[in-house]
């Protein structure tokens, strides 16, 4: 056994659980709460992890900690004031909108996702897919808050936090909860962070220098080489290796 095996088996488990943002969709049965939540989240999930987490403890509080019934039956008043960095109440109400319309009409975020995938069978072309739904249904002013929550994979970014959503939902056990079944766990990518692009230079498993796009594929590429099943399971060595080295 490697050494990122062995992180994998000391971090990926049930305690790893109460001090990420995972928790918040792991809080919930049924399976569209869980995947509003987890994409709220995942979405709020940039900056210092205790700050982002505390707000996202006051978001689910104002929504009374029920994401699909806030989702589809609020006027979302309550939010007004409610800001996190670049998102302002405006552009999370704007997020929320177009939730309430892709679940009351389009089956929800893992229709539109499985939708995507079904185009080409490609992460990225997935993710356009999502972010073109978004973006085509913005009907009130937003700012930059709105496009950063909801990132466009055309800038060629890591797509960090929706390559996390994909490994919530995705993957399976003690952590991840494998809600969705449509993609394969093996064609997944890594969630790139400078956490994640630092430590996988110093272990010789990236020599791109930006964090971008072909990063992520050259990242995932390599982690393929030691599993080509479950590739992303690495993302848990990843958080290991710096922990430990910190």
């Amino acid at each position: 056994m490697n050494e990122l095996d062995t992180l994998v088996k000391t971090y990926e488990t049930k305690d790893f659980i109460k001090d990420d943002p995972i928790r918040f969709p792991h809080r919930y049965k049924d399976i569209k709460d869980i995947e509003i939540a987890g994409f709220l989240a995942s979405a709020f999930a940039y900056g210092n992890r205790k700050i982002f987490t505390n707000k996202l403890e006051e978001l689910f509080s104002l929504m009374e900690n029920k994401p699909l019934d806030y989702v589809t039956n609020s006027d979302y008043e309550n939010l007004k004031g409610f800001n996190y960095r670049f998102a302002k109440d405006f552009d999370i109400i704007e997020v929320l909108k177009i939730l309430k319309n892709l679940y009351l009409k389009n089956g929800g975020l893992g229709k539109l996702f499985e939708y995507g995938w079904s185009q080409n069978h490609e992460i990225y072309p997935m993710f356009q897919v999502v972010t073109d739904y978004f973006y085509s249904r913005v009907s009130n002013s937003v700012g930059q808050g709105f496009y950063h929550l909801i990132p466009n994979p055309k800038n060629n970014g890591t797509m960090k936090r929706m390559n996390m959503l994909l490994r919530w939902f995705v993957r399976d056990g003690e952590v991840d909860l494998g809600i969705w079944k449509f993609i394969p766990k093996s064609e997944l990518l890594i969630p790139m962070d400078v956490h994640v692009a630092r430590v996988s230079r110093e272990m010789g498993l990236l020599t791109r220098k930006s964090n971008d796009m072909k990063a992520v594929l050259e990242l995932t590429s390599n982690l393929k080489k030691l599993d080509k099943n479950d590739p992303i399971k690495y993302d848990f060595a990843m958080f290991g290796k710096g922990i430990d080295k910190d």
